[in-house]
């Protein structure tokens, strides 16, 4: 085990050396090329699919769920939030451009208005607060639904997350990225050992999925849970499995990490909601 964490930590620094002078492209380019040199059998746009793209043992399992996809009441109960008009009479739609369909792929954006980085379940729950209601719990629930069904609408559409020329958004992605790459709690990992350095290795019983893609499926209906979680849901979980102190769901922090985590993602496709061990 001291080993391994020797290894991972000599990994993470030589990582962390090369990129850090480096621009979003071309961190861009170089994530997704390692990816592709790393797993050369598996088609650029297969990694939406997460684990199941590099693992042709579970693949078949997996699409037989999605034939009776776990997550379809979410959707459904999410159209029904989506459509149901607050008590002023608005619904969701007043929020969003396009009425909020098909537009998964443009979140998270950096907001140079307010200087901050805007997610998608921050955005829902500012609409309805802008129109009197009262704001929904972030990791799951409600939200999870809502979200599930914005994501829906929109699959098929290309992330195309942008850096807007503005020191702001370019400090915000940094922060995203130091998370990524930085070790942290007592089993001093990164986000960047387990599913970057050591993607497709096994822990225990678990395949280590690689971090391109991982987003495209969310929110996420993981069996673990029983249930749909959103992205900072997991990134709670994750945080907690290497020991270490979550931060508060739609913090700056995480909001950081989803922005730089959903930007190496572009190209790929939304397929959200998804399902997952």
């Amino acid at each position: 085990m001291k080993k391994l964490l020797s290894t991972l930590s000599l990994a993470t620094l030589l990582a962390v050396t090369c990129v850090v002078n480096a621009t979003p492209q071309q961190d861009l380019k170089e994530f997704q090329s390692f990816y592709m040199k790393r797993f050369p059998n598996t088609p650029f746009e297969d990694f939406a699919n997460g684990v199941y793209s590099i693992d042709p043992a579970s693949r078949g399992q997996w699409e037989d769920i999605e034939e009776f996809a776990p997550y379809e009441l979410n959707i459904s109960v999410g159209e029904t939030m989506f459509n149901t008009p607050f008590a002023n009479g608005k619904t969701y739609a007043s929020c969003f451009k396009n009425g909020g369909i098909g537009i998964r792929q443009n979140y998270p954006f950096f907001d140079t208005d307010r200087g901050e980085v805007i997610t998608l379940e921050l955005a829902i729950n500012e609409c309805r607060e802008a129109n009197g209601e009262k704001p929904l719990k972030w990791k799951k629930g409600p939200i999870a639904d809502i979200s599930a069904y914005m994501a829906y609408t929109s699959r098929g559409k290309v992330f195309d997350v942008k850096i807007p020329d503005d020191p702001r958004a370019l400090a915000a992605y940094e922060r995203g990225k130091k998370h990524f790459y930085q070790k942290r709690g007592q089993l001093n990992m990164a986000c960047a050992d387990c599913h970057k350095f050591y993607s497709g290795n096994m822990v225990r019983a678990d395949l280590l999925s690689p971090a391109l893609g991982h987003l495209t499926h969310f929110p996420v209906y993981r069996s673990k849970w029983g249930g749909l979680g959103t992205t900072h849901r997991r990134y709670d979980g994750c945080n907690k499995q290497v020991r270490a102190k979550p931060f508060p769901a739609q913090g700056e922090e995480y909001r950081a990490l989803e922005y730089f985590h959903t930007y190496m993602s572009n190209g790929l496709a939304v397929n959200g909601p998804g399902a997952r061990k």
